[in-house]
């Protein structure tokens, strides 16, 4: 069986889910798209030399008896309404991140979900399907270094644009740890802080950078994560876990070492899609075989709430300097079984 998709949102990324979809992925093609900008979306298609119905309203893909499922990367403000009609329509859903713009969103599709008696939608967090991060995962799932007690995070990129502002150091950058951190350490977040060291030279007016944030979890754990976006020398990300009995650090991503006029060197990355790009073909993947085999098993409505409310809880910090709490509801018992 061919998995038929409906893609609501034909910009960068919509792009590129169609892309991978029809000629990457396998078990699944896109039959319908949606975008404001009807002929930039058939442009788009074109370009790709793919055929698939355009629509301008992407609750026409969602109403589609072609579509057995949607994606969702259309402008972030659209995404809770767009989720909310394909949990309506009893269709599965993978939508990228953010799942909503704000905890209160999240939550109404987390709640319409429950009620809808079956997991239907996947938030796109790629992180947890990097080949680095599972190998993290594995060593401390498996105890190999004993509980985790501390980590030490960064996430640098070597630029920003102007637009860039403080407080998406929080919503655009950190968001990614927000969600993987919990996954690593199967913890909750129950207070943040967030410190504001020298701002470098390479920043503007309004943007504090770089950034600290200082976690602690349900379980005790102390994780420090550096936000730092104008670092000048690449895109690096960093996770060390300090566990009772040893250390695990995620692996640099490949690359060749160089002995060349007396150096001995390996390059950095400075792109975030040349870091991540199998991940997402992992993820959707990991998506289409899910939805075939009747049951999504990817970062759930709910992660996409606890990450938001986090995110809340950080912006709260960065404007008071002080320790806030990070107040979650208990887990709807739904998500234990799903």
């Amino acid at each position: 069986m061919t998995l038929k998709l409906g893609v609501i949102g034909a910009g960068a990324i919509g792009q590129e889910h169609i892309r991978r979809c029809n000629n990457v992925l396998q078990g699944a093609k896109v039959v319908a798209v949606s975008d404001i900008n009807v002929d930039g979306a058939r442009a788009a298609l074109q370009r790709l030399n793919i055929e698939a119905e355009v629509y301008a309203d992407g609750y026409q893909v969602i109403q589609s008896p072609e579509v057995d499922a949607i994606l969702v990367t259309s402008w972030d403000p659209t995404h809770e309404e767009f989720t909310l009609a394909a949990i309506a329509a009893g269709k599965p859903v993978f939508c990228e991140k953010p799942l909503a713009m704000s905890a209160e969103g999240c939550r109404r599709v987390v709640d319409a979900e429950v009620k809808h008696g079956k997991r239907l939608v996947q938030v796109g967090f790629m992180r947890p399907y990097d080949a680095g991060y599972r190998a993290l995962k594995k060593v401390i799932t498996e105890g190999g270094i004993g509980e985790p007690l501390m980590l030490h995070c960064a996430h640098r990129n070597p630029s920003v644009p102007e637009s860039y502002t403080t407080d998406m150091a929080i919503t655009n950058t950190l968001i990614h740890e927000l969600d993987v951190l919990r996954w690593l350490t199967n913890d909750d977040y129950k207070s943040v802080q967030v410190v504001f060291p020298r701002v470098t030279s390479k920043s503007h007016a309004r943007l504090k950078d770089p950034q600290i944030v200082l976690f602690e979890t349900q379980k005790g754990v102390r994780i420090d994560v550096e936000i730092f976006v104008n670092c000048a020398y690449g895109y690096d990300i960093q996770c060390e876990v300090v566990g009772e009995t040893g250390i695990a650090k995620l692996p640099e991503p490949a690359s060749v070492q160089l002995r060349r006029d007396a150096k001995l060197s390996t390059t950095i990355l400075t792109d975030w899609k040349d870091r991540f790009i199998e991940a997402y073909d992992v993820e959707l993947q990991a998506f289409i075989n899910d939805v075939k085999a009747g049951e999504l098993t990817g970062p759930s409505a709910w992660d996409g709430f606890a990450a938001s409310v986090a995110a809340d809880a950080c912006l709260k910090a960065q404007q008071s300097g002080a320790i806030e709490p990070v107040e979650m509801p208990p887990r709807p018992a739904f998500y234990d079984k799903h």
